[in-house]
C-alpha cells in the first residue's frame, strides 16, 4: 500500500474532523456520561465512511477522468484549505473551549437519532467529505485514490473512538483553551501543508 496517499488522507480527514463543533461536543458528552457511547462513535464512523466513499468514488473519479477538472479541483481545494487553515490559526490565537454539558439521550433510540441529527444535518459534513475529500482524492490515480480515502476513514474512526472511550479522561483537557490552541495550530499546519502539495502538483502538471 502506498504510504503517501494514506498519510495525506489521514491528515486531511483528521484535520477536518477534529474541528470544534456540535458533533464532537455531543460524542464527548456521551463518552463522559457513558451513555451508549460506543454506539454513538460507531454511528459517526459509519456515516463518515459512507460519505467519504461516495466522495472518493464519485467526485474523485470525475476529477481523475478530466485533466481540466482536476486542475480546477486542485486550485479550488488548495484555496479552501488555505482559508480553513487560516481560520484554525485564528482560533488558535484566540483559544477555544468545548462545553460537555447538555441534554443526553436516555434511550438507545433517542441517542442514535440525536447522533444522526448532529452528523447529517450539518451542511459542512457534505462539503468536507463529498466535495473536498472527493476533489483532493481525484489528484491520485488508482488504487492510490482509495488508499487516500482509507486514510481519511482511519482518521475518522480513530478520532471518534478516542473521544468516546477517553471521554472521562480527556474532558478536563478539552475544557482548557490551551488544549484547543495546540490542536487548532496543528490543524492549521496540516491544512496548509496539504494545500501546498496541491498547488505544487497543479503547477507541475
Amino acid at each position: 500500500m502506498a504510504l503517501a496517499p494514506y498519510i495525506q488522507g489521514f491528515g486531511l480527514g483528521g484535520g477536518l474532523i477534529v474541528a470544534i463543533g456540535a458533533q464532537n461536543a455531543f460524542v464527548l458528552t456521551q463518552g463522559v456520561r457513558r451513555n451508549h457511547h460506543m454506539i454513538v462513535a460507531l454511528v459517526c464512523i459509519v456515516c463518515d465512511v459512507l460519505l467519504i466513499s461516495l466522495g472518493v468514488t464519485g467526485v474523485g473519479a470525475a476529477v481523475a477522468s478530466s485533466p481540466v477538472l482536476g486542475r480546477v479541483a486542485a486550485w479550488g481545494g488548495a484555496a479552501f484549505l488555505l482559508w480553513y487553515g487560516l481560520g484554525a490559526f485564528r482560533s488558535a490565537s484566540r483559544g477555544g473551549s468545548m462545553a460537555t454539558g447538555g441534554t443526553q439521550g436516555d434511550t438507545l433510540g433517542r441517542t442514535v437519532l440525536l447522533t444522526l441529527a448532529v452528523t447529517l444535518l450539518n451542511p459542512h459534513v457534505y462539503l468536507d467529505t463529498l466535495v473536498l475529500m472527493g476533489s483532493v482524492s481525484g489528484q491520485f490515480g488508482l488504487p492510490d485514490r482509495y488508499v487516500f480515502g482509507l486514510g481519511a476513514m482511519t482518521a475518522s474512526a480513530a478520532w471518534f473512538l478516542l473521544l468516546s472511550l477517553g471521554g472521562q479522561m480527556f474532558a478536563p483537557a478539552f475544557r482548557r483553551p490551551v488544549t484547543w490552541r495546540i490542536l487548532d495550530f496543528l490543524v492549521g499546519l496540516t491544512m496548509w501543508t496539504i494545500a501546498s502539495s496541491l498547488i505544487w502538483g497543479a503547477v507541475n502538471v
